[in-house]
């Protein structure tokens, strides 16, 4: 481990006690929310993202190791390993340089090369190489005979032999490789006869497209590769040819006679036949999977924005999943979610029952005591919410667009039929609209991160990769804000530092059986329960109302005896210490400095004390549409309008404006100044103000601008 350990270091410029330190936590069974937030003295306060990078880090470098072993036991199975060649694999830490070396030992199908050499041609290759020769037919026609038909026979053959083997040099290779990073081209274009294709007509912009490869952003090449995927462009990455061949032939000419100039042959075959083709497939590889972790970093970070949006609480919540023809399915929550009522109304076209359907929902938010009514952002929203806010209630109640994305996949799904195994699809997916009001993390994470629709092209990417980036983000966004142990969901429970799927469900059957947790303490008599599994859950789980008020606290059970000490010191109780600030301003940290707790574990603690079990959400905010917008029709050059920011990619971001179509703020647009990263600019659900630029109403595309206006 102490090589990983350098070499992570040098890649990640950071100190190498930090990077061993962490690395030693992570194969302990220690989580990255749990190493960020509890052992900040052992990584010098490494952030979540500076340790997910170690650990891909050691990933990546482990998985090379591996492949080192292989290489090198195939090898000496050949019995063609030399120490020197050992010693160069062993200290090799480069993927493509190992593969270089491996390659003349790799085992080759039936090549053009070994038919010649099975043919005798090996030492007429040997002669031309040389570039000695100066009757070369002479020598070639010693050669003409078994399958050799006659003296051009024998030299193609040769040539062959010659084309591989510089197709294994080392410095070849090297050298194609370093044409392809400074210079190589990613070109398009439309495959012959698809032009004209109306489902082609999405990546007209790429029919004719030429860009330097290290310049093509993420969006570009992962849409030119979805192009070519569905059989609409030809896709090639390419440096110079001629001048790669050049080189090659300057590096294995060195003469000028007959022999040199089959050489100069079998040097141009060898680029464009064998080289190039897997030169240009590592890099169409490394360029996507960079274009991949792009797309996924993007992708997380929306993600993370959406789960941290702001709740509205433990709040009486009506949901409304509006439709036209099937009408508005409503649900009645409690202020803990749980569902009281269900029904339909038709307020809209074609039954058009306003009069009833109004009258239904107002006796409902009497009768149920309803705070707030969520409204989904589907088919007929606009008209719901209108239809709701010229109601006339017997009690205050907020009005709020909440975005479906992924409503119809939950409402689908087996965690939903368990949830409410006696409703159908349109009453869960009610549920969960007004849920999402309530918390937008807990209702969430019920869903398939992917299906929520806050990504670029993610159907595109590696899926496993960013299956593992999207999971992580979950588990951070939840280790931040904290789970109630006592209301959390078994599939919320699941992403808690340490738990998983069986000891969330565990927890959930002994909180049945047992009733509400009144401890931590009582967490170790769950099933299955370990000591470290305790260790890496207790801090990110909360009891509300317990005994002891740092249960409900990201204060973690190791740290309690030196609150406790506090306490002591100042000659109160834990609970007085929370609630008077002067005396904890009286206390001097740097006394409780001890072991391996530091300032860092301390001020933490301190700072907990302050705000116990403090949401670290913003505050929910209301919002309204401009209501003289309802279709793309009703738009016109030069309008301003309110929106709501529902997508940010690399170019831009999506902004939803109250109708169906939603219109693009390009990254030059998004404010008077150059930017270089969107989400600097503008977060997901942000409420923002936008002026209409264009519209192609034909193509359903709007153009906004964000440049002079301000935020809402």
């Amino acid at each position: 481990m102490e090589k990983f350990t350098q070499m992570i270091s040098a890649a990640l410029k950071l100190p190498e006690h930090r990077v061993n330190n962490t690395l030693k936590l992570l194969q302990g069974g220690a989580t990255i929310p749990f190493i960020s937030r509890y052992r900040k003295e052992a990584t010098g306060g490494l952030d979540e993202v500076q340790i997910g990078e170690i650990q891909a880090a050691y990933g990546k470098f482990a998985e090379l190791a591996k492949r080192k072993e292989t290489v090198l036991s195939a090898i000496e199975g050949q019995g063609k390993l030399t120490d020197e060649l050992r010693s160069r694999i062993s200290n090799c830490w480069n993927a493509a340089e190992l593969e270089d070396i491996y390659l003349p030992f790799k085992p080759k199908r039936k090549t053009r090369a070994e038919i010649a050499r099975q043919k005798g041609l090996e030492p007429l290759a040997a002669l031309i190489l040389l570039q000695r020769e100066n009757r070369l037919m002479e020598k070639a026609r010693n050669f003409v005979k078994g399958d050799v038909a006659d003296e051009e026979d024998a030299l193609k053959g040769a040539r062959d032999i010659l084309a591989e083997h510089f197709s294994e040099d080392e410095r070849a290779r090297s050298m194609v490789r370093s044409a392809f990073s400074r210079e190589a081209v990613i070109v398009a274009k439309a495959v012959k006869g698809k032009e004209t294709d109306e489902a082609a007509a999405k990546y007209r912009d790429y029919f004719d497209f030429c860009e330097p490869l290290k310049k093509c952003t993420s969006h570009r090449l992962l849409a030119v590769r979805r192009g070519e995927a569905e059989g609409v462009l030809r896709v090639s990455v390419s440096p110079d040819d001629e001048r790669c061949v050049e080189k090659l032939q300057r590096m294995f000419v060195h003469g000028c006679n007959e022999c040199a100039a089959q050489v100069a042959e079998a040097a141009a075959d060898a680029y464009k036949r064998l080289i190039k083709p897997g030169i240009e497939t590592e890099f169409a590889a490394q360029s996507k999977e960079k274009a991949d972790e792009e797309a996924i970093r993007v992708f997380a970070g929306n993600l993370r924005q959406l789960l941290l949006a702001p709740p509205l609480g433990q709040k009486r919540v009506m949901g409304i999943d509006p439709g036209y023809r099937t009408g508005c399915k409503v649900v009645c929550l409690d202020a803990q979610g749980a569902l009281l009522h269900n029904e339909a109304i038709y307020p809209h076209p074609p039954k058009s029952e306003y009069q009833q359907a109004a009258r239904k929902l107002v006796k409902l938010v009497e009768q149920y005591k309803i705070e707030a009514i969520a409204v989904g952002n589907g088919t007929a929203s606009r008209e719901t919410e209108q239809f709701v806010a010229n109601l006339r209630f017997d009690r205050e109640v907020q009005v709020f667009v909440v975005s479906e994305d992924g409503a119809s996949v939950y409402s689908a799904s087996k965690l939903a039929r368990e949830e409410f195994p006696d409703y159908d699809v349109t009453v869960r997916g009610a549920v969960s609209i007004a849920r999402r009001l309530m918390d937008p993390l807990a209702e969430l994470v019920k869903i398939d991160a992917k299906s929520i629709g806050v990504g670029q092209y993610q159907h595109d990417v590696d899926q496993a990769k960013l299956k593992a980036s999207l999971d992580q983000t979950v588990e951070s966004c939840v280790n931040l804000v904290g789970v109630n142990v006592n209301t959390a969901s078994k599939h919320l429970l699941t992403y808690v530092s340490g738990l998983g799927p069986a000891l969330a469900q565990n927890i959930v059957d002994y909180r049945t059986a047992n009733g509400p947790f009144r401890s931590r303490k009582e967490l170790l008599g769950v099933p299955r329960m370990g000591a470290k599994a305790f260790e890496q859950c207790a801090g990110f789980l909360r009891i509300p109302h317990a005994e002891n008020p740092l249960d409900n606290s990201a204060v973690h059970p190791e740290s309690y005896p030196i609150v406790e000490r506090m306490a002591e010191d100042m000659g109160c109780s834990v609970a007085d210490l929370i609630k008077d600030k002067e005396l904890r301003a009286r206390i001097k940290v740097e006394n409780y400095v001890a072991g391996e707790v530091g300032l860092p574990t301390l001020n933490d603690i301190m700072q907990e004390l302050d705000k116990p079990g403090r949401d670290p959400r913003q505050k929910i905010q209301a919002f309204a549409f401009d209501k003289n917008i309802r279709s793309i029709g009703d738009l016109q050059e030069g309008m301003e309008l309110p929106g709501i920011v529902t997508n940010i990619t690399n170019f831009g971001c999506f902004v939803d404006i109250g109708i169906k179509e939603n219109g693009l703020v390009h990254i030059s647009q998004l404010a008077d100044r150059f930017v270089s990263d969107p989400s600097s600019v503008v977060g997901i659900h942000q409420h923002v103000r936008v002026k209409v630029l264009g519209v192609d109403r034909e193509r359903k595309r709007i153009q906004l601008t964000m440049k002079g206006l301000s935020k809402e």
